[in-house]
C-alpha cells in the first residue's frame, strides 16, 4: 500500500480552546512516524496554534468564513490533497456534512460525546468510561470504533518520562511543586482567578503557571511573577512533559491534557470549565482517579480552595491518586490509533 495521505480538520477558538488542535498534532506524529503524510485544513484560530507547536513540515491549508462554508473549502482541500482520510476533531459537524468530506475517500474522527450520527469509518473517543456500545447506534455498521484511556492522544515525550515520574511519586518526601496549567486559551482568566484564590495557600512552594501567548491572564500574571520569587510563568512552553514531571501536585483543566497528567501519575485537581467535561470527571473522581472543582459552582473558589488544602495535606490521598490515574492511561494511545487507521481490520 502507498502512503496514506490525511488532511485534518479541528476545532478552535476563543471558548472551545486549542485542546482538539493539540491532540491532532499527537495523532498525525504518530501518522508521520509510520510514513503518512499529514496537512491541516487550518482556520486562523487553528493556525495561530499551529504557528507555535507544529512541525514545520506540516502543511497548512487555510480556511474561511462561516462553517458551512468551511465544509467546502475542506471538502476542495482533501480534493487537491488528494487525501486517502480526513480526521476530524470537531463538535459542531452534522452527519450530511461529514458525508460531504467522506466522499472519495474515508473518514476519521475523534470524538468525546457520543451523541449524534457520525459518518465515519472510525471513531476514537478516549473518554474514562466509554465504551465501543455507546457508538454503535450513531455510526454506519462496519465503522471502527477505538474506546478509553488506552486510545488517549499523549505525546510521546510524556510516556518516555512515566517510569522516572512514577518511581517518584512512590518514594513520596515534602511536596515543593505545584502546577497550575487551564488550558492555552485561559478561558474567561480562569487561570489568574485560580491563582489569586491558591496564592495564600501555596506560599512557601515553587509555583508553575502555564499559559498561552493570547491568554487573557497574561499581563497580570507577568505582573505578578515579578514581585514573587515562587511564581513562575511559562508562555506557549514547549516543555509540558518536564513540568509534570517536576510537579508534586496539579491544578489542571479538565480536557485532554487530563491524560498527560495521568501518564506521569500527577496527583490533580481538575478544574471543570465546559459542560462535556463534567461526565467523564466526575467519574473518575468517584473511582479515586482525581479531585474535582466546577467554574460553575457559585462556590467555586471556596471549593477550589478546599479541595487543594485537602490535597497538600494527605500524602496518602496523593500517592491513591497517583497510582490510579496512572493504572487508567500509559501514554501510547496515539501509536494505537495510528496502527489501527493506517492497518486496518480486514
Amino acid at each position: 500500500m502507498s502512503a496514506q495521505r490525511i488532511l485534518v480538520f479541528p476545532d478552535c477558538g476563543p471558548r472551545i480552546g486549542g485542546g482538539h488542535v493539540m491532540r491532532c498534532l499527537t495523532l498525525t506524529r504518530a501518522l508521520i512516524a509510520r510514513g503518512a503524510t499529514c496537512a491541516f485544513a487550518a482556520t486562523p484560530e487553528t493556525q495561530a496554534v499551529l504557528q507555535t507547536f507544529a512541525a514545520p513540515d506540516i502543511d497548512v491549508l487555510p480556511v474561511e468564513g462561516a462553517l458551512e462554508d468551511a465544509i467546502v473549502t475542506v471538502a476542495n482541500w482533501a480534493e487537491s490533497f488528494d487525501a486517502d482520510w480526513v480526521l476530524l476533531d470537531h463538535y459542531f459537524l452534522n452527519a450530511a456534512q461529514e458525508g460531504a468530506l467522506r466522499e472519495g475517500r474515508r473518514l476519521a474522527a475523534v470524538d468525546d460525546l457520543a451523541n449524534r450520527p457520525r459518518a465515519a469509518d472510525l471513531i476514537m473517543d478516549s473518554a474514562y468510561g466509554r465504551t465501543d456500545a455507546d457508538y454503535r447506534p450513531w455510526l454506519p455498521e462496519n465503522a471502527t470504533i477505538l474506546t478509553g484511556p488506552a486510545y488517549a492522544p499523549v505525546r510521546p515525550e510524556f510516556a518516555a518520562r512515566r517510569e522516572a515520574a512514577l518511581a517518584h511519586r512512590r518514594e513520596g518526601g515534602h511536596l515543593r511543586h505545584v502546577l497550575i496549567s487551564l488550558g492555552l486559551t485561559d478561558v474567561d482568566g480562569i487561570t489568574l482567578m485560580v491563582v489569586q484564590a491558591l496564592r495564600p495557600l501555596l506560599d512557601g512552594l515553587i509555583v508553575d503557571v502555564v499559559v498561552g501567548s493570547a491568554a487573557a491572564s497574561l499581563q497580570p500574571l507577568c505582573r505578578a511573577a515579578k514581585t514573587d520569587a515562587n511564581l513562575r510563568l511559562h508562555v506557549d512552553t514547549h516543555d509540558m512533559a518536564g513540568l509534570m514531571a517536576a510537579a508534586d501536585i496539579a491544578i489542571g483543566a479538565g480536557g485532554s491534557s487530563t491524560w498527560e497528567r495521568a501518564t506521569l501519575g500527577l496527583p490533580t485537581v481538575s478544574v471543570l470549565l465546559a459542560e462535556n467535561q463534567r461526565p467523564m470527571a466526575r467519574a473518575m473522581a468517584d473511582d479515586g482517579l482525581i479531585l474535582t472543582a466546577d467554574v460553575g459552582d457559585p462556590r467555586f473558589e471556596a471549593n477550589l480552595t478546599g479541595v487543594v488544602a485537602r490535597l497538600i495535606g494527605d500524602p496518602a490521598l496523593r500517592r491513591q491518586l497517583s497510582e490510579r490515574s496512572a493504572a487508567a492511561c500509559d501514554g501510547l494511545g496515539a501509536d494505537r490509533f495510528a496502527d489501527a487507521l493506517l492497518n486496518p481490520a480486514p
